[in-house]
């Protein structure tokens, strides 16, 4: 071996033990900083105070909505719900976690979980905080970066959501302002979804990447989505009906193994979208949710199918 490759090959040997003293480092620095701080906080939730652990280690969460949140902000879970557990997206963070519900009590308890985050509407709060220390949210009490800043306070990591919210809130609107000058300001975007045997249509907040296309990107809904689909969120639209909600480009979050026949169907084939194609095909179970996981996966799925990038 001559002697200019072995000094690219000791170059090479001193900048990994370079990296992984720098890593050493970082994750000592986090065990100092975890040791001085008190074991508890207290954590002011929708419901009144309550006290949880500064620096949680076992996490069960029982909302799918809020699940993302949790992994974004490198937080452990042990045990979350079906609806997050068979998103293709948070695979490589659940692997070891294991699929519970409100009412499996037992298996959460061999968990043996240092905090319970769920929705409002679960089912035995009452003898999930016996257990552990439980939070819960309502769905769309806030708006969804505020609900991932709430995440962020409760884990004790409310400056690391603050910086992801500010630097998505910019490339959400960046991206927006390119769409815009690409299709047009009057150019109408709409999402659509089948489940089971029913189509939907959504408004400005109900996942599915609506809070991006609407909120962040100010794109246009077609009049009739903005008059039915704003104040639940969705609204539920028979196939006939489907060209009026149509868009001039149509969002299509996808569920595979749902009914699918209206897609062969003349009415379908005939909306403006499906003949220039200008419909753009999501999988459903990458694309329900607004945490920073799917919202990062929505907004490249955008910038690729509106931008070409």
């Amino acid at each position: 071996m001559n002697k200019r490759m072995m000094s690219i090959l000791l170059l090479f040997v001193l900048i990994l033990s370079a990296c992984g003293n720098q890593a050493a480092e970082k994750e000592q620095e986090k065990e100092v900083k975890e040791a001085n701080e008190p074991k508890t906080m207290t954590y002011q939730s929708e419901t009144g105070p309550v006290e949880v652990p500064t620096n949680p280690k076992r996490v069960v969460v029982l909302s799918s909505f809020l699940a993302g949140s949790v992994m974004a902000l490198d937080v452990p879970i042990v045990g979350v719900d079906s609806w997050a557990k068979m998103n293709p997206r948070y695979e490589p963070y659940l692997k070891d976690a294991k699929e519970v519900t409100d009412e499996s009590l037992e298996q959460i308890i061999e968990l043996e979980p240092d905090l319970i985050i769920a929705a409002s509407t679960n089912k035995n709060l009452d003898k999930l905080k016996e257990i552990a220390p439980t939070v819960t949210y309502t769905y769309g009490k806030v708006d969804y970066l505020t609900q991932h800043l709430e995440i962020g306070k409760l884990l004790n990591k409310e400056e690391e959501a603050k910086q992801w919210i500010d630097d998505f809130k910019k490339r959400a609107q960046q991206a927006g302002e390119e769409i815009r000058a690409k299709i047009g300001e009057n150019a109408t975007v709409s999402v659509i979804e089948n489940f089971d045997k029913q189509l939907y249509v959504f408004g400005n907040n109900w996942g599915r990447g609506t809070e991006i296309l609407y909120q962040e990107m100010k794109l246009k809904m077609p009049k009739a989505v903005e008059e039915h689909a704003l104040k639940d969120g969705y609204y539920a639209i028979s196939l006939e009906v489907l060209p009026q909600f149509a868009g001039d480009y149509v969002i299509f979050s996808k569920n595979a193994d749902g009914d699918l026949s209206f897609t062969e169907t003349e009415t379908y084939k005939n909306i403006p979208a499906v003949k220039n194609n200008r419909v753009f095909e999501a999988n459903a179970k990458e694309f329900y949710f607004n945490d920073p996981i799917t919202l990062e996966y929505q907004l490249e799925f955008f910038k690729k199918h509106f931008l070409g990038e």
